[in-house]
């Protein structure tokens, strides 16, 4: 018999994550992605930021991006480091 597998850490816990999306978001979304912050780039490319509470929330806002039909570039789970790193460039 399979022994039951434990839940993996953070996946209950607050992350920040860092969503790509090709095409430009406009503001008018932004209270849609409630307390995500995003930007728009010269290279058509749009960033969402923010922290998300846990999987399920992750799973809602990508729910939202599809139905938006802007296609997904990328989802990456970023630290404080790497957010300082971030740009707007893919």
């Amino acid at each position: 018999m399979d022994k039951a597998h434990a839940p993996t850490d953070g996946y209950h816990e607050a992350q920040q994550y860092e969503i790509r999306l090709k095409g430009h978001l406009d503001t008018r979304w932004a209270e849609w992605f409630e307390g995500m912050s995003f930007a728009c780039g010269s290279n058509g490319i749009t960033i969402l930021t923010g922290v998300i509470a846990d999987q399920a929330a992750l799973y809602s806002v990508l729910r939202k991006v599809r139905n938006l039909g802007l296609p997904l570039l990328s989802v990456v789970q970023i630290t404080p480091e790497t957010a300082e790193m971030s740009d707007v460039q893919p």
